[in-house]
């Protein structure tokens, strides 16, 4: 096994995920965070034990588990990332996983962003070293966000598959989907944890038009053609 350093992409094992009351302060800050935010959008009703959404859900409020409180209230998957200042690096601490895109939480819970992204080629020890400077980095109020897109043979939202098993091809002929991510970066003030939030959006491919297929091509290679 490789060792935990800032620079590994592969291989490091999973640790404790973060202690139990850095964990705790981080979750509850993310959902006080969420709540004042969604206190100020139209159709949302905040009251001190329960919120009304949009939708004419209602979401209690309790102390006990504020991640899935947070989770429960909106249509991202959120994830928080705590720094461990002994190895210098973040690692996936928490999650609120309803639509993953071929992963589980329970694999890559503990795990530096390195080891998290293993099966990706394209995350090698240059790109997880710039990724922990950008972690570094980033300030409360100041937020990051990137687009991914995806190919998939079927429209569910959640996928999960464990580590190196692959996806299914679309048979012969078969539709195909578009699937984006589009993934945001926010740290929180109090707690210094850095929320990920992953917001999935599936379309049929037929649905783009000439020039959205050519620039998802020019993306994400023929395979969209």
């Amino acid at each position: 096994m490789a060792a935990n350093t800032p620079g590994s992409a592969r291989g490091s094992a999973p640790r404790p995920a973060a202690p139990p009351a850095a964990l705790a302060a981080a979750a509850a800050e993310l959902l006080a965070f969420l709540l004042d935010h969604l206190a100020t959008r139209p159709g949302w009703h905040v009251a001190p034990d329960r919120v009304r959404c949009p939708d004419g859900r209602v979401v209690a409020l309790g102390a006990d588990q504020p991640l899935a409180t947070a989770g429960r209230l909106v249509a991202e998957d959120l994830c928080l990332l705590l720094r461990d200042e002994a190895a210098g690096e973040h690692r996936l601490a928490a999650g609120f996983l309803a639509f993953p895109a071929s992963w589980t939480l329970r694999e890559k819970l503990g795990r530096p962003l390195g080891a998290v992204h293993a099966p990706v080629a394209e995350y090698d020890r240059t790109l997880a070293r710039r990724v922990q400077r950008m972690l570094d980095l980033l300030r409360p109020g100041r937020g990051l966000w990137r687009a991914n897109a995806l190919i998939y043979a079927d429209p569910d939202l959640h996928q999960p598959r464990a580590e190196g098993a692959p996806r299914p091809p679309a048979p012969p002929g078969g539709r195909r989907w578009l699937r984006s991510e589009r993934q945001c970066l926010i740290k929180l003030p109090k707690s210094g944890a850095i929320v990920f939030s992953i917001h999935t959006t599936v379309v049929p491919l037929e649905r783009l038009d000439a020039d959205d297929r050519a620039a998802l091509a020019a993306r994400a290679g023929p395979a969209v053609t």
